[in-house]
């Protein structure tokens, strides 16, 4: 594994991974934001489109599936990640891509055991989820926190993972990370946060990049000697 600690944009490393690769991008609808997404010119999976030499996509949300389905995108399954033995469709991938959904997951262990029948000695899969350490959100949390009331997390996270957390789920799943990265406020967001959010952010990835916005670990299977 890297031992360098490197700040990147987590969608300028989903794409420089993906480039030219046979890719499985699994919550690709980015559902209810599917049709703001693509009006914004912001949705992930379209930018796959442009780059990957094969892309497949999965969601559980039917209603995102048949949006982009009207856009004509192609290779799109109906997919419960905690339950991928269901899933009709016998591939596997160079690289997968698992974008801020392990946090929403009930058991992300049933999942780092189903998508390994997507994948071979050589896939990579790439796991983006929130720093459990970020700086900005503890600002905000301390500032408005109410008691813990009005805590700065999505309504559907479960999960908050760090270095350690992460990587130690996944050594139990018989995976073995290759890189960790952690990954800023993307350039898309930095408009709508107000700017001493920005300003805390700046300054303490600066001082230290474990205090970012999340965290990426690239990651294959582990292999047996």
């Amino acid at each position: 594994m890297s031992k360098k600690i490197e700040l990147v944009q987590r969608v300028e490393i989903i794409k420089k991974i993906s480039s030219g690769k046979k890719v499985l991008h699994l919550g690709c609808t980015n559902y209810p934001y599917t049709q703001d997404s693509i009006d914004n010119e912001m949705l992930l999976h379209f930018d796959l489109q442009k780059i990957a030499k094969e892309l497949y996509g999965f969601d559980f949300d039917q209603e995102g599936i048949d949006i982009l389905e009207k856009y004509g995108t192609k290779n799109l399954f109906r997919a419960d990640l905690e339950k991928l033995e269901e899933v009709a469709l016998d591939e596997t991938f160079d690289v997968i891509i698992a974008g801020e959904m392990i946090e929403h997951l009930n058991n992300p262990g049933l999942f780092l055991k189903g998508i390994q029948r997507f994948m071979n000695t050589e896939t990579s899969l790439v796991i983006t989820t929130i720093n459990a350490y970020s700086a900005f959100r503890f600002l905000i949390y301390g500032l408005r926190g109410k008691g813990g009331e009005n805590e700065p997390v999505h309504p559907d996270h479960v999960y908050y993972f760090s270095y350690k957390t992460l990587k130690l789920i996944v050594e139990r799943a018989n995976f073995e990370v290759k890189d960790f990265y952690f990954y800023d406020i993307g350039t898309e967001h930095r408009p709508f946060n107000r700017w001493f959010y920005n300003l805390v952010n700046d300054v303490s990835v600066k001082i230290s990049p474990q205090l970012s916005d999340g965290v990426i670990a690239v990651c294959g299977l582990r292999k047996n000697d």
